[in-house]
């Protein structure tokens, strides 16, 4: 996915929100592992491939709600679902990632980066290779669905 994300994430929020925190939480979990791309640009001028730093690791976000979660279920039940919210939203975007952008679902144990589906290089710019590639299509469905959805609350 490229584009995809925060729609996807308004689409799960509106499915599963039960007051705005709910909403804004997924929709920012949607969007909140690409933070990376920063870094991946500006500091580490592009070094190795984005998805293998630590906010599109699944098992570091496993780890991560396994220790939060239980912590703030005692504390306060709103915040860990606000919490939940957003791990449900990181959770939809590794799962986007997965189709076309390679996840590594093996980490500790493996960096290898697992894809469903592979876009080739055909050559020129990057970003025409998943333009033209038919899984583009499921991006334009999301934003059309997101979009259909926000102007027919």
């Amino acid at each position: 996915m490229i584009t995809a994300h925060l729609p996807s994430g308004y689409l799960l929020g509106r499915k599963v929100a039960t007051h705005h925190a709910i909403l804004a939480a997924v929709v920012v979990g949607a969007v909140f592992p690409d933070v990376d791309l920063i870094w991946f640009y500006w500091i580490d001028d592009r070094a190795f491939h984005h998805h293998h730093y630590w906010v599109h690791i699944p098992g570091f976000w496993v780890i991560t709600g396994a220790i939060i979660w239980p912590i703030l279920r005692a504390v306060d039940l709103r915040v860990s679902r606000v919490f939940a919210a957003f791990l449900a939203g990181v959770a939809l975007h590794i799962g986007l990632d997965a189709i076309a952008g390679g996840i590594a679902w093996g980490w500790p144990f493996d960096s290898h980066l697992y894809t469903i589906v592979s876009v080739p290089a055909l050559g020129g710019h990057w970003i025409w290779n998943f333009i033209l590639h038919p899984v583009f299509a499921l991006e334009l469905a999301i934003w059309a669905s997101a979009g259909w959805l926000f102007w027919n609350k």
